[in-house]
């Protein structure tokens, strides 16, 4: 797989804003053009989950990332000239992380409401690389119809389910062994800490008798 010279991070307003941030770290260090939106409610979450202070109207990535990169440009989504918005324009893979069932149903029936769902239509109907991460339990039946609907359509679907089999010992290691598997999604490489490699460490006596 080639690696991406250009993604879309967008945020809706599900719960795991942390997974958006530590995407971005990620990516804005690896792939050549980072393209970011979020819808309003997105936006919302982010502040409120991230203690941050974010504004569509005047974005500043620094109070998420620290710095502001200058391979990240972000989008209001009511933009609709940005250059994904546009076939002719479409960046190489686009991720929506955290994704929220009602973003997921709108881009599943094709009702473009924003630059998100926008973004995600160009990219199915342009056969690039879409990622949905949803962060969503339990499932009713319309969710499950809609990510369905999705996959069908050539999206990943991705939830956003940690791993324990790296034994985590921080909040960190369970964002990141989610981040990872996006990103390893993606083309990029990821660490070896974050593959599984087959092998068991037993840590004590106990787990002889398991």
């Amino acid at each position: 797989m080639t690696a991406p010279q250009s993604v879309v991070v967008a945020v809706t307003g599900a719960s795991g804003a942390v997974y958006a941030r530590r995407l971005l770290e990620i990516l804005i260090d690896r792939v050549p053009l980072v393209y970011f939106t979020m819808s309003v409610r997105g936006c919302q979450v982010l502040n409120y989950e991230l203690g941050t202070d974010l504004s569509m109207k005047r974005f500043d990535a620094t109070p998420l990332l620290g710095r502001q990169p200058e391979n990240l440009l972000f989008f209001h989504p009511a933009d609709f000239n940005a250059p994904f918005a546009s076939g002719s324009g479409a960046a190489d893979a686009m991720v929506i992380v955290p994704c929220s069932m009602s973003k997921a149903g709108a881009i599943a029936s094709g009702f473009t409401e924003d630059l998100v769902a926008r973004g995600a239509d160009v990219a199915l109907k342009e056969n690039k690389q879409l990622i949905v991460v949803p962060r969503e339990f339990p499932l009713n039946l319309i969710h499950l119809r809609n990510l369905t609907t999705l996959a069908s359509a050539g999206a990943t679907i991705l939830p956003a389910m940690p791993a324990f089999y790296q034994l985590p010992k921080t909040m960190d290691d369970l964002v990141d062994s989610v981040v990872y598997r996006v990103v390893a999604q993606l083309g990029l490489p990821i660490p070896d800490s974050a593959r599984w490699t087959g092998e068991i460490h037993v840590r004590d006596e106990r787990a002889d008798s398991v």
